[in-house]
Order: C-alpha cells, then sequence, then structure tokens
C-alpha cells in the first residue's frame, strides 16, 4: 500500500485538490494562512468592505442578496452584515434536497431574531436525481447539481430583484488554492467554471442526458449571461476578503445571540459539531473522498485549528485514524436516491481515485448513524430500470459490474 505524504504543517494530503509542497514541506494552503496571518491589511480591507457597502446601501428594494445553507459560514454572513451594518438583505437558499431538522429549525430562530426576508427554492427533484447519478459518474462527485445551485441560483435571482450586491461568506482560499489571499476573488463566472461546476456546465447535462430532461428544468444550474448580470452593475464577493474568517470564533458568537444549534455529523470528531450540519449526505461524500483520496474533513478541520494554533500536529494525527474512511449509515439511502447497488458505487468511485492512494475496501469499518437518521427524506428513490439504463448510456461503469447489481 502506497504512504500518503502529508503536508509536514498541517495534515492535507498530497492528494489534496491544487495543494503544492515547498522546500520544507509545508503546502500552499498553510503559506496562504501565514500571510492571511502576517502579511493582509485587515484594517485597509475593513474600508473597503465600508465603501463597498455605502454604495450599494438603501439603492434597491434589498441592500444585498446573502445566499445561504443555514450552515455556521451562511449564518455568520447575515448576522455580520445585519448587526455590523444594520442592511436589509435578501436571504436566499438553494434547497439541495437533503436539509436536516436541527438546520431547519436553527434557519427559522434565525430570520425571525435578525428580522430578514427568506426567499427559498427546491428544484425538480427527479432532475436532481439524474444530475447526482451523471456527476458521480462522471467525476467521482454526486453533488455537482448542489455546487452549480448554491452559486449560479442566487445570481438569477439578484438579477430578477434588480439587487446587484451579491455577499457570499469564506473566501475559498480559507481552504484550497485556486484562488490565494494575496489575489481579488470575485465569485463569478470565471470561478463557477474554474472549479464550482466541475468542469460540466448545464447545457453538458442536457445533452449527457440525451433529452430525458427538460432543458428548463437546467436553468437554475447554469450561470446568469455576464450581459444580464452588467446590466445591474453587480458585486459578488466574499466576506471574508474583508475581514479574517474565524470558524470557532464566529460559531461561539452565533450561538450566542441567535441561539444556533450544533448537530452530529457522521463521522465527524466530537467538538466540531458546527461543521457541515445542513445535509443529510455529507457522510456520504466524505466516504467517497476517502475512496479518492485517502482523507475527508477531520483532516481538514484538524488542519484549520494547527494553523490557528488551537491543535499540536502530533496530536491530531493520533485520533485521525478514528474518524476517517468509515462507511456511513446514509450511504443505504443515497443508493436508494440514485439507483445503484454498493458494488457499482464503489466500482464507480474508484475509478477516480487520485494516484497514490490505493483504497482498500477490504477494511471498511462502519460508522455510527446519528440520532436523527430516522427523520431522514427516505421518499423519492429512483426506479431501478432508470439508473441502469442512465448508466448504460454514460459508458462509464462496465457491463460486467452492472450485471452484477441484477
Amino acid at each position: 500500500m502506497n504512504t500518503i505524504r502529508r503536508c509536514t504543517r498541517c495534515l492535507l494530503p498530497e492528494t489534496h485538490e491544487t495543494i503544492i509542497f515547498d522546500e520544507s514541506g509545508i503546502c500552499n494552503v498553510c503559506r496562504q494562512h501565514e500571510y492571511k496571518q502576517t502579511v493582509m491589511d485587515w484594517e485597509a480591507r475593513k474600508r473597503e468592505l465600508d465603501e463597498l457597502i455605502a454604495c450599494y446601501r438603501g439603492k434597491y428594494d434589498y441592500d444585498c442578496i446573502v445566499p445561504f445553507s443555514g450552515g455556521k459560514d451562511s449564518t455568520w454572513t447575515l448576522y455580520y452584515l445585519v448587526k455590523e451594518y444594520g442592511l436589509k438583505p435578501l436571504v436566499v437558499r438553494f434547497d439541495h434536497g437533503f436539509l436536516r431538522p436541527k438546520l431547519l429549525q436553527n434557519t427559522t430562530r434565525t430570520v425571525r431574531k435578525l428580522g430578514v426576508a427568506l426567499h427559498h427554492f427546491t428544484p425538480n427533484w427527479k432532475v436532481v436525481q439524474k444530475l447526482m447519478l451523471q456527476s458521480f459518474l462522471e467525476k467521482g462527485d454526486f453533488c455537482w447539481h448542489c455546487h452549480t445551485g448554491c452559486f449560479a441560483y442566487p445570481m438569477w435571482v439578484a438579477i430578477q430583484h434588480q439587487v446587484p450586491l451579491v455577499m457570499w461568506g469564506e473566501p475559498s482560499s480559507e481552504y484550497t488554492a485556486y484562488y490565494g489571499y494575496d489575489q481579488s476573488e470575485e465569485v463569478d463566472e470565471k470561478r463557477f467554471n474554474r472549479f464550482v461546476n466541475l468542469g460540466i456546465t448545464a447545457q453538458d447535462m442536457f445533452i449527457r442526458l440525451q433529452g430525458t430532461v427538460d432543458q428548463r428544468d437546467l436553468k437554475p444550474f447554469t450561470y446568469p449571461p455576464l450581459s444580464e448580470l452588467r446590466k445591474i452593475a453587480y458585486r459578488s464577493v466574499c466576506l471574508g476578503s474583508f475581514v479574517p474568517w474565524d470558524v470557532k470564533r464566529q460559531v461561539e458568537i452565533i450561538e450566542r445571540d441567535l441561539g444556533w444549534e450544533r448537530d452530529e455529523v457522521e463521522n465527524i470528531p466530537p467538538g466540531y459539531g458546527y461543521e457541515k450540519i445542513e445535509c443529510c449526505m455529507q457522510g456520504v461524500r466524505d466516504y467517497i473522498k476517502y475512496i479518492k483520496r485517502g482523507y475527508t474533513r477531520p483532516s481538514h478541520l484538524f488542519s484549520l485549528d494547527i494553523r490557528n494554533h488551537r491543535l499540536q500536529r502530533e496530536d491530531a494525527l493520533r485520533i485521525l485514524d478514528n474518524y476517517e474512511g468509515k462507511r456511513p449509515p446514509s450511504l443505504d439511502l443515497f443508493l436508494d436516491f440514485v439507483g445503484l447497488t454498493e458494488a457499482e458505487f464503489m466500482e464507480i468511485a474508484r475509478s477516480h481515485q487520485v494516484s497514490p492512494h490505493e483504497h482498500q475496501p477490504e477494511r471498511t469499518v462502519h460508522g455510527a448513524p446519528t440520532s436523527d437518521l430516522e427523520q431522514w427524506p427516505r421518499e423519492g428513490a429512483m426506479p431501478r430500470n432508470e439508473a441502469e439504463e442512465q448508466v448504460r448510456r454514460s459508458g462509464l461503469l462496465r457491463p460486467t459490474v452492472l450485471a452484477a447489481g441484477n
């Protein structure tokens, strides 16, 4: 079995997207955080934010759009803009289909305490199923509909309501190196095509699905034309480009002031109950990541704490294996939603492995269920014959594996 090289400062491995190690073995994400902590002039950035908001405040039906899942980052963004600037935002949520009960309770509590309007959109479930299966087949990532919908749909709402300022949460430079803290990161079509949509446009999806979906149903996953956005003189930026992002501190504040509550997440260590509480399928997403890349979210969480001087690398390494790589109970739900057998699932995921990682299915350990598992949505399984037909058309799964699933 090949050993995966990890950053000598944090825990990110060589299979992490965009990672590069320097001559000291330190990754580029850690170096970005050094820049954030020692070079960035945050006072100047805050003044830029003041000026930006002054340009838009009070001139439209809403001062800004805040894309919102209800998780820690979007809740903090909304809280900060309302409390720090007294803005009147339109809160826009793209519902990916897997919102958890406590997340919904948090949302109700948040929007009522802050006194804001919430626009909630749920796309066609049958279309979502096909998109999930297709993107999993092609990219080993079933979340294409969520990636694209969450970033494209709020822009359509901005056009519809003529609200040019869109305020997102953390910049991508907190986690990857698609952009650095020393760069200007606009949340625009360039960024969308660079890494959000996995290199697959909605038009690509329409062609791949060969007329089995109505093209109009794909509009929420399509980035609006630049000409339409320019008509409203839009700006789409990350709050974390102007104020330093510190998840643990921010969570403490929204817990105290909004009554925002943490939750259990499959295979996430105690103390991190603020992380990805919004999605029933987060455990499956992490499991696929482990199969493909040999690490999951605990490596990312521990790495953030190491960079913020809250955890020693040696201590993190000692407990890492207790949480990474376990099969989540939610996998059974996912398989029903996309009409796959577990053998097919494993074949597809392993076809997207990133070298030098080599997954060993025989060593799989089962993870524990969350206390709310029985409350998660179960309706809407994909009929097996529909899934088989879509898989056959794709040509991305060996016929012998597909036949074995019958």
